[in-house]
């Protein structure tokens, strides 16, 4: 699998651990995120991952940055994309089972790395159920594609 990985400069480390865990488990990963320590602007690697996901250049998306959630709501406006912010490994399988998520987002200065690739783990080896979660889905589809429901 294809896995794009972005993040700010809070998030170097553990985008390193990230990447390794990823390789580890046999995938390729693509890294937009920035390499330096100097000040980076988040909504930049947010939207370079989510742009490779939403043109199927990419499986999926792991964005880091000091909470997860600035990053998380610059690809959430790439449509296509269904990026959740997870602190924990629980939530993660359940975006994948519910929601179809195809992003996912955590933050370096909220979680260490560790429990980062458990919530990774729990999200890459979850799949979408489908059924009445597809009805779910669909909807939220159709807030991004009309404006609203």
């Amino acid at each position: 699998m294809k896995i794009v990985i972005g993040n700010d400069h809070t998030a170097l480390d553990m985008k390193r651990e990230i990447v390794r865990h990823l390789e580890e488990r046999g995938h390729t990963v693509i890294n937009v995120g920035t390499d330096s320590p100097e000040s980076a602007d988040y909504p930049i690697y947010g939207e370079k991952a989510a742009q490779l996901v939403a043109h199927g250049e990419a499986d999926l998306g792991i964005i880091i940055c000091g909470t997860g959630v600035g990053i998380s709501l610059a690809a959430n406006k790439v449509p296509g994309i269904r990026c959740v912010v997870c602190s924990e490994p629980y939530s993660a399988k359940l975006s994948r089972q519910h929601n179809n998520t195809n992003m996912l987002a955590f933050g370096a200065r909220v979680i260490g790395a560790e429990l980062a690739k458990m919530i990774t783990d729990a999200w890459l080896d979850a799949s979408f159920e489908g059924g009445r979660h597809q009805r779910r889905v669909n909807m939220i589809m159709d807030i991004e594609k009309n404006g609203g429901l």
